[in-house]
């Protein structure tokens, strides 16, 4: 099977095999890269971690875990523009920096092998943890805990002082949600880092793991055009316009589509 067909086969696993799948990910854009090696590799860090647990039940030790990988040097990559290593696996593990997704997916991965309980939450602009049943959620960049306060406070700094906190913000979310989320950010480091190849198959990759949205199609339709491709640019263009329920919006890729039906063909 091809990388990306082995990535969505992980998910048909029960439980998904969130880490390799993502692992997958990262194949599909580096060749070399030997997944089931970084597997067994990974195996050096979890005894790592393991030793540097306290002795408490389970339950208790998601934050100590979150803890002790920064003690171990995992950070959150604060480079200026990001490139598209801090969400590719393989490099978080040989830099130890990266993404806040890409540190959680890792602590997700230690934390199932150790037995302790973690969820992954969706929040908008920085992905969070949560141990099930806590009245807090946790920062998978060092293990603070965020209360509601915190949250929203964060959620002001991503998003704008207009933001409002929902519950939907701090709901966990399952396997499929976190490498669709990783997709879309390498979409855009790719999309940033002019690898408009490499970006493309992010994108189709999006399309392939949720219900595909009208920003997806045009994020596609964007690539295309970048890559000189306009039959393949209508095509989103078209299906952008088809789930698309703001007139002003629908408008401009009517007249997008018109432009794109008139431009001469290229031999």
């Amino acid at each position: 099977m091809s990388p990306r067909q082995t990535c969505l086969a992980c998910l048909d696993r029960e439980p998904p095999a969130l880490f390799e799948a993502a692992l997958w990910i990262a194949a599909e854009h580096d060749p070399a890269l030997q997944p089931a090696e970084v597997l067994r590799d990974l195996n050096g860090l979890q005894q790592q971690v393991s030793a540097g647990l306290p002795n408490l039940p389970a339950a208790e030790l998601a934050q100590p875990l979150l803890r002790r990988l920064n003690e171990l040097d995992f950070h959150e990559d604060d480079d200026s523009p990001l490139k598209p290593q801090v969400a590719l696996l393989h490099k978080v593990l040989q830099r130890r920096r990266g993404q806040p997704l890409s540190l959680a997916l890792l602590a997700l991965e230690l934390a199932q092998r150790l037995q302790i309980p973690l969820q992954g939450v969706n929040f908008p602009g920085h992905f969070l943890l949560r141990v099930p049943g806590a009245d807090h959620l946790l920062d998978p960049c060092g293990g603070r805990r965020l209360y509601t306060r915190d949250c929203r406070e964060l959620l002001l700094r991503h998003l704008g002082a207009s933001a409002e906190l929902s519950a939907n913000h701090l709901l966990s979310c399952d396997a499929r949600s976190m490498l669709l989320r990783l997709s879309r950010n390498l979409r855009q480091l790719h999309l940033l880092a002019e690898d408009y190849l490499a970006a493309l198959k992010d994108a189709e990759r999006v399309l392939l793991l949720g219900t595909p949205t009208v920003g997806d199609h045009l994020a596609r339709a964007e690539l295309y055009q970048r890559l000189d491709c306009p039959q393949a640019e209508r095509f989103d263009v078209q299906h952008a316009l088809l789930l698309c329920d703001d007139p002003a919006q629908r408008m401009l890729l009517s007249e997008r589509l018109r432009q794109l039906s008139t431009a001469p063909a290229l031999h």
